[in-house]
């Protein structure tokens, strides 16, 4: 669903099913910057495939390291073994900050003592997060930092003169009461200076997201580092310490997205099957899989193994709670989502360092959450969250992110308000921002979800042969973010399938029980047009003359007709569906919110189809296709099934001398209109004006 300006959820009743987690992306930045310092080559499996582990990728190749990749998220990192390949680099780093922080201090040592010149920068929010206090521990060292904008914050240049000597005699000291980030960063930084003697790291302040710290630490092992430390305040780089690369290491799933599923299991997961979550578990090294403990002190039912996690509903509502959650920052958004169905307040506290994340958590988070209906009071380091006080308080909102992926995955949960007594929809505005660490979350949500089949919007487009009605409807769901349904693929298909297991097309019983049981996928959130049939792609064999001609006698099968309207049915799934045929808004789906009907004229249908051939190299007369567009319709016309008419309450669209974009921008403003969304917020603004004051 990247690139969507904005996505509609339906109110969602139930979700069970199994989810994979992506890698870790805490993990997986840090062990890919680890292979890029180590000296050797370090296979790299499951890693997290998301912007910020690209940013991370991007900047190892420019640095000289070798970076290949392989199946299934894996890499394999050629290391530098500690000494610079390149000495001169302008670097972005989008809004990663397990990539800025990182990078900052390993390059800021390299260029110290061997030479060079590095500008580190990102996304306007990046230079708006600070790095003030990772420079203030760096210049002393003899490190030359320059800030490029409003000081203590990126961009930065990093540069320095071969030969350079840093002053690593007295303790480094680092606050870590802002960002454990900063000490992450040296920690990962000091072992490639400490040939003289051993370097040590004094924190002061409190030491908040210990967990992530731990990480570092466990990671730096596997890659030859051992830290002595004593409690939070001190960590000691050991004489002599070298980077060696482990050779192979899979990154775990990651624990702050399970975060989502467990609270989805929590709230959802009632009377019946769990809902799974693989690729991390009991034996996890993430801080965060501490939220797990807070789920069931809010009345979750968690069960968990080695690389599993099994999340269903136990108390009901869940508890309000009261939660020191400095341990677990990046998961305590979720808990403040879970607190919209508690039986009271829920208070998370310890929480500042939601203000420098990608945006100001707890003041988007209480903006967000008021929409909703909620009670929230915030503070400099925690948020009260007190659900609606009765089911009709809920609002139909549109959930701003902020370009904040954790904003964006939080607020789906809301999508469940039905088990709280509402029935709203719930709108994410722009809500690719999460693909900084989960690209895939919302269809993996939605694979989980279940929705009462009148609430899922369709909407229909028909029109005549030739009348682009396939390529406005591939448009338009990869637009919505909605399912696609083409029915005449679903024939089509048939006809496939049946020679494949050598079907005659004369057998009806044979045809319709192939046809009940057919394995067809659409591309979903994009305007590909693709289509897998039995998990192969089959986009060009459907557009065979012969697959048509098939097609054209399966359709004409009544028990075949009755075996697809089923599985077209079936297509009507969260968030929603565009639906693509004959007779999809009048019989299929005759309660489709927004019909539409194509119009363009024979004359520029038949321009269009000859454009079509003599761009496959294929011959063609353009009267002799106008006359066979003429025929065909006047067939479709007279047809006893699914004749061609638009439905009672179709849209006319003259698409004639609209190009694709137009057409789409059209169908999207009605849809605008139409929409329950809107219709929901329509409803809540007359209840507002009639309430009392």
């Amino acid at each position: 669903m990247h690139g969507l300006p904005q996505l509609d959820l339906p109110p969602l009743t139930g979700a069970s099913g199994t989810v994979r987690l992506p890698g870790s992306k805490s993990i997986s930045n840090r062990v890919l910057l680890l292979a890029g310092l180590a000296a050797g080559t370090t296979e790299l499996h499951d890693v997290l495939t998301s912007d910020d582990t690209q940013v991370m990728l991007d900047a190892l190749r420019t640095l000289g390291c070798g970076v290949e990749s392989g199946a299934r998220a894996s890499w394999r990192i050629r290391g530098l073994g500690g000494r610079l390949a390149v000495h001169t680099a302008d670097l972005f780093l989008g809004n990663a900050g397990t990539a800025m922080r990182p990078l900052a201090a390993a390059l800021a040592l390299l260029a110290t003592t061997q030479g060079g010149s590095f500008t580190l920068r990102g996304v306007p929010r990046m230079h708006e997060r600070p790095i003030g206090d990772l420079v203030d521990a760096l210049r002393p060292l003899g490190c030359t930092i320059d800030a490029l904008g409003t000081p203590g914050f990126p961009p930065l240049r990093l540069r320095g003169e071969a030969g350079g000597r840093l002053q690593l005699e007295q303790p480094i000291r680092v606050r870590g009461d802002v960002s454990s980030q900063f000490l992450t960063a040296l920690l990962l930084a000091l072992p490639l200076v400490a040939e003289a003697h051993d370097i040590a790291v004094e924190v002061h302040g409190e030491l908040i997201s210990r967990p992530y710290i731990e990480i570092t630490l466990a990671l730096l092992a596997r890659f030859g580092i051992a830290v002595r430390r004593c409690g939070d305040a001190r960590f000691v780089i050991p004489q002599g310490a070298s980077y060696r690369s482990p050779g192979s290491l899979h990154v775990e799933g990651d624990a702050s997205s399970a975060s989502y599923f467990i609270a989805v299991g929590a709230i959802a997961a009632a009377g019946g099957a769990p809902v799974r979550l693989e690729g991390v578990g009991s034996d996890s090294i993430q801080g965060d899989i501490a939220f797990v403990d807070a789920a069931r002190a809010m009345g979750a039912q968690v069960a968990c193994g080695p690389g599993w996690i099994e999340a269903r509903r136990g108390r009901w509502p869940l508890a309000g709670i009261t939660i020191d959650a400095n341990h677990i920052p990046d998961a305590a958004m979720t808990l403040a989502m879970m607190a919209l169905y508690a039986d009271g307040p829920t208070r998370i506290t310890g929480i500042a360092s939601w203000r420098v994340k990608e945006t100001d958590r707890i003041a988007a988070m209480a903006t967000e959450l008021r929409k909703l209906g909620a009670t929230v009071v915030a503070g400099a380091d925690f948020i009260e969250v007190a659900p609606p006080p009765a089911p009709g308080a809920w609002r139909a909102a549109a959930i701003a992110t902020y370009d904040d992926h954790r904003m964006a995955m939080c607020a789906s949960l809301a999508a469940f308000n039905p088990l709280a007594g509402a029935h709203v929809p719930l709108r994410i505005l722009e809500p690719r921002c999460v693909a900084k660490t989960f690209p895939d979350y919302f269809e993996a949500l939605l694979g989980l979800a279940q929705a009462a089949s009148a609430d899922v919007p369709v909407l229909a487009i028909d029109g005549p042969t030739a009348s682009g009605k396939g390529t406005l409807a591939a448009a338009t769901a990869g637009a919505l973010g909605f399912h696609l349904l083409d029915s005449g693929a679903l024939y089509r298909a048939t006809g496939l399938a049946a020679g494949w297991d050598g079907v005659a097309l004369d057998d009806e019983e044979r045809l319709a029980a192939l046809a009940a049981t057919l394995d067809l996928r659409f591309g979903q959130g994009d305007a590909s047009g693709r289509i897998w049939l039995r998990g192969r792609e089959v986009s060009d064999a459907l557009r065979l003359e012969a697959t048509g001609l098939a097609a054209s006698r399966v359709s004409a099968l009544p028990a075949v007709r009755r075996a697809l309207h089923g599985l077209q049915l079936a297509f009507r799934r969260p968030p929603g569906l565009v639906a693509d045929g004959r007779d999809m808004g009048s019989v299929v789906f005759p309660d489709a919110a927004l019909k539409v009907f194509l119009t363009a004229s024979v004359a520029e249908r038949a321009e269009r189809r000859h454009k079509q051939l003599i761009s496959k190299g294929i011959s063609s007369n353009i009267a002799d296709l106008r006359a066979d567009l003429e025929a065909r319709d006047e067939r479709d016309r007279r047809r006893a099934v699914a004749p061609l008419k638009p439905a009672a309450d179709a849209l006319l669209l003259d698409n004639s001398q609209l190009d694709i974009d137009a057409s789409v921008s059209c169908v999207l403003g009605w849809w605008q209109e139409r929409s329950p969304f809107e219709r929901a917020r329509e409803r809540q603004a007359r209840a507002g004006e009639m309430a009392p004051p």
